[in-house]
């Protein structure tokens, strides 16, 4: 494998992107042959599985330079296309499909995600150095220095507020501009913020809360109308406890698109005839949308509601990005970057599992929400 890619690196770049769309491209082949063409009955499809089980290992030594690797993928190739023929052959091709279809997601989880997540649990109770047990020690640590404790609380607020505040004027936006004229054009120009990255937003909203002195032209745009009212120029991104709540207004302005979308999407699937009813019964718009549209749109609601809070628990680029952490912003997430950068791997652990702790409330009653839909249909 490696004497392939150093091949590949000696190609010209024209080459090498040939080289690479091929490669997909006869990975790709090889799934669709696993997934589609393997399971199929008849003698046709049988010789197909034995070339296979030829050229696979073969392009195995051609790759690796191993016999050892070439006889072990050969064995597992034939015992699997085995099972397979086995029981095509009874029509029942469909379990290798599923097999097929779930292996490659199945292991990129164990990689990806479970054997991480084992790995931080464990590095949560170890030293700074991972060669020695400490015990709660890391944990202990968070929760009793004031940086520690001023992080976990920031996560609360914005998890508190974000969340909330995006909901609430995503439902209000929504509901305002449910059929009129300009409806797209309005969601747009709401929607835009989602296509930008935090970063990117972060950015954008530095200049919002830019700061120079009294005697230097603004070019903040929140400063400059200050000034344009005859106040002082304001830190905004320095003065605590503030500055977290300005930061905040950034995710917020990310979010609120998405809240609006997903919402009023729930809301055009409000039935009509109980619009129509409640109206029959002498209700005002208000008593409408409090007593039909909002338990009728409720699931949407939740949806979103917990989509934004497991967002604002994970926050990380905007804090970074516009403060890095300082002036009593820090964030979890932030916090997690900060002491792996000063080789404490224990407490970065620590606050990853503390992050864990905070999501695993919100992913349950999201999960259970799911469950009470599918039993009501």
């Amino acid at each position: 494998m490696t004497a392939f890619f150093n091949w590949v690196g000696m190609l010209h770049p024209i080459l090498q992107a040939i080289v690479v769309v091929v490669a997909f491209l006869v990975v790709i082949g090889l799934i669709l042959f696993l997934i589609d063409i393997a399971p199929r009955s008849g003698p046709v499809y049988t010789w197909i599985r034995l070339a296979m089980c030829v050229l696979i290992p073969v392009a195995t030594v051609l790759l690796f330079n191993s016999l050892w690797w070439a006889a072990i993928v050969a064995a597992l190739i034939g015992g699997l296309f085995f099972v397979i023929d086995y029981r095509s052959r009874n029509g029942k091709g469909y379990f290798i499909q599923l097999i097929a279809f779930m292996t490659p997601a199945a292991l990129l989880l164990l990689i990806g995600l479970i054997l991480p997540s084992i790995q931080t649990f464990v590095a949560s109770f170890m030293n700074a150095a991972g060669n020695k047990f400490v015990g709660i020690d890391n944990f202990v640590w968070i929760f009793t220095q004031p940086e520690g404790i001023r992080t976990v609380v920031n996560t609360i607020v914005w998890v508190l507020i974000a969340p909330t505040v995006s909901t609430i004027v995503g439902l209000a936006y929504a509901v305002f501009i449910d059929k009129t004229r300009g409806e797209k054009v309005y969601k747009v120009l709401v929607f835009m913020p989602m296509a930008i990255s935090f970063v990117g937003a972060s950015i954008i909203w530095n200049f919002v809360y830019a700061y120079r002195g009294p005697e230097f032209t603004q070019i903040g745009l929140l400063n400059q109308i200050v000034v344009w009212f005859g106040g002082d120029p304001v830190q905004w991104l320095l003065n605590e406890p503030w500055n977290t709540l300005f930061l905040i207004v950034v995710l917020i302005w990310v979010q609120t698109g998405f809240a609006m979308v997903i919402l009023s999407a729930a809301i055009k699937g409000v039935p009509t005839e109980q619009l129509e009813a409640a109206q029959l019964d002498g209700t005002n718009a208000w008593q409408r949308f409090i007593n039909v549209t909002v338990p009728a749109i409720s699931p949407a609601i939740i949806v979103v509601l917990t989509t934004i809070s497991i967002a604002s628990l994970k926050v990380f680029d905007i804090v970074r990005t516009m403060t890095g952490g300082n002036f009593g912003t820090s964030v979890i997430a932030n916090e997690m970057y900060t002491q792996f950068t000063k080789f404490e791997a224990g407490r970065s652990a620590a606050f990853a599992v503390v992050l864990f702790l905070l999501v695993l409330p919100i992913v349950i009653y999201n999960a259970r929400q799911i469950r009470k839909q599918k039993e009501i249909r």
